[in-house]
């Protein structure tokens, strides 16, 4: 080997070397400007909530603004998408839920592929609740899944092919031989037009857009939550689990998705930051106040979640069809 190809290999290596370097130093001091939160539904709603509390107490821990971007669109496919094909530099993050999960087993066609998206951490979650008109005949879960048998069946209003009450009716009917018909409208707060109004017999929704009616003008009847604990806003309220409907178990979660190939220290960095904010007493009080649970917890513990929820979700629009014509 001639002294010039030493040389020059020298040089590469120290070129490899500082690169790395660089690259190593760049993680290191991460976050070194805004960070973009991007959230795939309108403002107001109970993800955008959990993502505002989740980005104020986050931005104090790592020292840079972290800017909500509401994208609404597609059942947060939209704002997935943005996502999915950004730098995987830690600075464009989405509050993901569960259509992140459910919209490639739904929809015809997807913008990107379900590995391009990488489960960061859970911030919390809105429990469902089960609620029909508050004249309505029906004292809990099982008299009202037993008088839908008969006739015609019930009308249950959703937000949408694949939306957590299309999830809640399709559980009922598929292991309870409920006779739920699904209606689709735009958001939830159709929906609970629809309920309010009569035009539907019930409906699953989230708890911070169902208490109010539930607690402050008396106008829904609640006949169960559908996740595996009580409200913390609502505690006399049983679950379905505690009624016998074991395998009715879903919630308006919102967790963060990163893009694939995103530095680990910077995930482990973000992840630690949300858990803190979410275990803060300010943050809990205002978060269950409102009848959201604050989560948080480990990279680890939601990517458990997120694998757990795929397969019995996947269970679901399968034996239901729920697939997009």
């Amino acid at each position: 080997m001639t002294l010039i190809h030493r040389t020059t290999l020298v040089c590469a290596a120290f070129a490899a070397c500082g690169l790395l370097t660089t690259r190593v130093e760049a993680q290191e001091a991460w976050p070194s400007k805004p960070i973009r939160l991007v959230v795939p539904f309108a403002a107001g709603g109970a993800n955008d909530l959990m993502a505002r509390a989740a980005a104020e107490g986050a931005s104090k821990i790592l020292g840079q603004p972290i800017v909500v971007d509401n994208r609404a669109g597609a059942g947060g496919t939209v704002g997935a998408d943005i996502v999915a094909k950004a730098a995987p530099d830690g600075y464009t993050l989405l509050v993901s839920a569960a259509g992140v999960i459910s919209n490639s087993m739904i929809k015809k066609t997807m913008p990107f592929k379900d590995d391009a998206l990488t489960p960061l951490v859970m911030i919390g979650l809105a429990p469902s609740v089960i609620v029909v008109p508050k004249n309505a005949p029906y004292n809990n879960l099982r008299d009202f899944v037993e008088a839908s048998k008969k006739g015609q069946g019930f009308n249950f209003a959703t937000a949408g092919t694949g939306s957590t009450p299309h999830f809640v009716a399709e559980m009922l009917n598929v292991k309870y031989g409920a006779q739920l018909q699904p209606v689709p409208y735009k958001s939830g707060g159709e929906s609970t037009t629809a309920v309010l109004g009569g035009q539907v017999e019930g409906t699953s929704e989230a708890s911070i857009i169902a208490l109010p009616h539930i607690l402050k003008d008396g106008r829904f009847k609640a006949l169960a939550t559908t996740w595996t604990q009580r409200i913390s806003a609502y505690p006399q309220l049983s679950t379905a689990v505690e009624q016998g409907f074991a395998d009715v178990q879903i919630a308006h979660w919102a967790g963060i998705h990163a893009p694939t190939g995103t530095p680990a220290t910077v995930l482990d960095k973000v992840a630690a930051a949300v858990d803190k904010a979410m275990h803060e007493p300010a943050t809990v009080a205002k978060l269950t106040g409102l009848g959201i649970e604050p989560i948080g917890g480990t990279r680890a513990e939601f990517v458990v979640f997120v694998d757990a929820e795929r397969k019995r979700l996947g269970e679901i629009v399968k034996a239901a069809r729920m697939q997009e014509k």
